[in-house]
């Protein structure tokens, strides 16, 4: 009726003048007062429900009776005062509100809420909001319970590798959880990947304990590239899982730098020593999520570490045919010596130790061999020996049974000076060998303090002086023909630091000369956030080592300052 009363010349004016606004007027009082009830009354689901059908009724009473530009107004006075007024309410509402439906996974209502806040214009604003601030407290949340039990188990060092790989693993179901509700209730919307992201990011790059999530997050891959360990072992879907959601959460980590330094550690051990590690498919499947990632630079020596492996296992099959005949052990009852090279290029693989052994004969003798053999195709490379990383497997006699011997080289080497001499000192041992004292101490600890004593020591103390004196001791015995002896753990956190922060400084003094040589002159601002805008894949860098690095550029004559200004600089070719 209002409709057809309007003339030509004013339209819909007496249709909005004389019912639509009152209308509206009355409605939002209405809802007003339907609101004020209800959240009383009703939980969140309850109070979502009532408020999705009230808006279904309103959209379905505009097609039955009013004019369709009325649509717009009511919903939106509906949704005003049933929803953006009563969000924060509804957010906190105890036992049922939003942030106990995402601890309940209650993924339905969840669904329903965003599928209300939605429609309306930036609606989904303080839903994302909530949603990472409750997934930045459940992160927190989880560090703080895992300090609490590494502190009450921080004397027992498998305890505490214990709890580190249960955090890791807790916060992968925590992702799978959340990223579950990203996906299926809030419809893989940018607004909550960004809150979800944003809320990892804040808690991955803490300390849990004494480690960085960088460094935990490396060993639980090491330990599922090592088929879950002895107590569980992954078929190869399991494995595949597990390294994917490694991978997801690598994107939220700020070391990503670290991570690798401490992966590509962990690869080497993997790849020489770890005879029941996973196959080589799920190392290569690894490697490439690990790329597609963070890019080719990332993953480019852990990949020349395997192509490298590969390369050495034919050139050892090689030397077994031609060389393995050759070396025989001098003894009366003479047994050949098994011999194994492992060749590897030294840019792909981690810095080790060299220690100039002094080798017993037998030992002298496989490696000449092996020099021998390789020199033939490879004149113009040099062999390096790391002794630190070798193996030996052999036979020891003692009064009850002989057991067979897993030790290193050098473990093996003190082992073999006792084949020729009934007692020797401290000194004695260190000179023949031609070890630090440091090194000194380490074996004999193992061969004689620690748990199997194949070493008799004089006087009989639990710590290694250079007023010892060791013997072979006849009256050991194990229950068991095969022993690994091994040796007191290096710290190897330490070694890792300093080469990611080595490594850091040449990233920096690199991108800075790429940015200078490209902009000629800038502004010392306008350079730090170039700066850290190209290393950030990488690493965040600390704005004191940027300054450093320019300085020190600065001296190498690679930049200088502009005449007049201190904070510009200009490149010099």
């Amino acid at each position: 009726m209002f409709v057809v009363m309007g003339t030509k010349s004013d339209g819909l004016d007496r249709y909005v003048k004389d019912f639509e606004t009152a209308f509206l007027a009355d409605t939002a009082d209405y809802y007003t007062r339907k609101a004020s009830l209800w959240i009383q009354e009703d939980s969140c689901p309850e109070y979502m429900i009532k408020a999705e059908e009230r808006l279904k009724r309103e959209k379905d009473s505009v097609a039955h009776y009013l004019h369709s530009s009325t649509e717009e107004k009511l919903l939106e006075k509906v949704q005003t005062h049933l929803l953006l007024n009563k969000a924060k309410q509804l957010f906190d509402k105890e036992n049922s509100g939003y942030r106990v439906l995402l601890r309940d996974e209650k993924t339905e209502d969840l669904e329903r809420m965003y599928r209300l806040f939605s429609s309306i214009k930036n609606g989904l604003d303080p839903l994302s909001a909530a949603f990472k601030d409750h997934v930045t407290s459940e992160g927190l949340s989880l560090i703080r319970q895992a300090d609490d039990a590494l502190t009450t188990k921080k004397e027992d060092k498998a305890a505490v590798a214990s709890q580190e790989q249960a955090f890791v693993r807790r916060v992968i179901e925590l992702h799978d959880k959340y990223y579950a509700y990203v996906t299926i209730s809030f419809k893989k919307d940018s607004l909550f990947h960004k809150a979800l992201k944003e809320a990892f990011e804040v808690f991955c790059n803490k300390k849990v304990g004494n480690s960085l999530v960088a460094e935990l997050l490396s060993t639980y891959s090491d330990g599922v590239l090592r088929k879950g360990g002895s107590n569980e072992k992954l078929d190869d879907d399991a494995i595949e899982e597990a390294l994917e959601k490694i991978v997801c959460l690598l994107a939220y980590l700020d070391d990503k730098d670290l991570f690798a330094e401490f992966c590509k550690k962990k690869l080497a051990l993997r790849l020489l020593f770890d005879k029941n590690s996973a196959e080589d498919h799920h190392e290569r499947s690894f490697l490439s999520k690990l790329k597609q990632q963070c890019g080719a630079q990332f993953t480019s020596k852990m990949e020349g570490m395997v192509h490298d492996l590969e390369s050495a296992r034919n050139t050892q099959i090689r030397y077994k045919e031609e060389y393995t005949n050759k070396i025989d052990y001098k003894e009366e009852n003479t047994n050949k010596i098994e011999f194994n090279v492992t060749v590897l290029t030294t840019g792909y693989w981690p810095n080790y130790k060299t220690i100039d052994l002094r080798l017993p004969g037998e030992m002298v003798e496989c490696v000449g061999s092996f020099k021998e053999f390789y020199q033939i195709d490879k004149k113009n490379r040099k062999l390096t020996f790391l002794y630190s990383m070798g193996s030996c497997n052999g036979t020891a006699k003692f009064q009850k049974k002989p057991i067979e011997l897993i030790v290193t080289t050098h473990q093996a080497a003190v082992l073999v000076l006792f084949n020729d001499s009934d007692k020797l000192s401290y000194s004695d041992i260190r000179d023949q060998l031609n070890l630090t004292d440091d090194d000194v101490v380490r074996l004999l600890h193992s061969l004689s303090c620690a748990k199997y004593k194949i070493l008799a020591k004089e006087p009989n103390t639990r710590t290694i002086s250079q007023k010892d004196s060791f013997t072979w001791n006849v009256e050991f015995t194990d229950k068991m023909r095969r022993i690994k002896i091994p040796l007191p753990p290096a710290d190897e956190k330490k070694k890792v630091t300093e080469d990611v922060d080595k490594g850091r400084r040449y990233a920096i003094d690199a991108s800075i000369v790429r940015i200078m040589k490209a902009r000629k002159v800038l502004q010392y601002n306008d350079l730090v956030t170039a700066c850290v805008e190209q290393l950030s894949r990488m690493f965040k860098p600390d704005f004191k080592v940027i300054k450093k690095r320019i300085e020190d550029l600065i001296s190498r004559e690679f930049l200088e300052r502009e005449e007049g200004s201190a904070n510009t600089f200009r490149y010099l070719a």
